[in-house]
């Protein structure tokens, strides 16, 4: 029998070591690598290439669905579960749209995350029992026209750098510490900051932070 492997990415470690320790009880199952924030679940992901990450959302420094958006990106192979709290058709329509094929809610029973491993591992995709046939008729319709007013309908859509510049200021982190959290110069994120400004209209700091809230890209769980 293959063996599958897993990343779990969780910053929480208390739920992370019980994860760890259901998987590792689990034949068929080897928990390859573990990450305490998406930005760390990225590097450990390219470096040991797991056939399945569980990520959660609200992590520090990357959250869990920009994470899975450059995981995507750099390793298409990799599938992904998402496994949070949150029940927000917004979260599980940006999780979706990010590449995971998985979205599972942290009350779902422990058997439900094994299954939904093996069956994303197989190509298929697996939704917790909570989350509504008709979210994922939503989430058809909104793909078939994607083409049309979904990307272009604003021209406020921030890149995957500009985000994971906003969740670091939003989080309270210095031009500084953010230069030295993404390897760049500090006049590349203050340019970020500055363009981030304009781009969303705000100016003050009170402001990015209640919309990075507001868009998930920095979430308290």
């Amino acid at each position: 029998m293959d063996v599958i492997k897993v990343l779990l990415a969780e910053d929480h470690t208390i739920v992370r070591k019980g994860l760890c320790a259901l998987l590792e009880k689990e034949p068929g199952i080897d928990v390859v690598a573990e990450a305490e924030n998406g930005r760390d679940a990225v590097i450990k992901a390219e470096e040991t290439n797991p056939d399945v990450v569980v990520m959660d959302i609200g992590m520090p420094i990357l959250n869990g669905i920009e994470a899975s958006r450059q995981l995507k990106k750099s390793c298409p192979g990799i599938e992904i579960i998402i496994l949070t709290v949150h029940t927000n058709e917004e979260y599980v329509l940006q999780a979706l749209k990010s590449g995971a094929s998985g979205y599972l809610v942290k009350r779902a029973a422990p058997l439900d995350l094994v299954t939904a491993i093996h069956e994303v591992h197989k190509g298929r995709s697996y939704l917790s029992s909570s989350i509504s046939k008709t979210l994922i008729n939503e989430y058809l319709r909104q793909t078939v026209t994607i083409s049309g007013n979904i990307e272009n309908s604003s021209e406020k859509e921030l890149t995957s750098r500009q985000s994971e510049v906003l969740q670091l200021l939003a989080e309270g982190y210095t031009n500084r510490e953010a230069a030295k959290i993404l390897c760049v110069s500090i006049k590349t994120i203050e340019t970020h900051r500055t363009q981030i400004k304009k781009k969303l209209n705000i100016q003050k700091t009170a402001g990015l932070v209640q919309y990075a809230l507001q868009k998930g890209l920095t979430i308290k769980e």
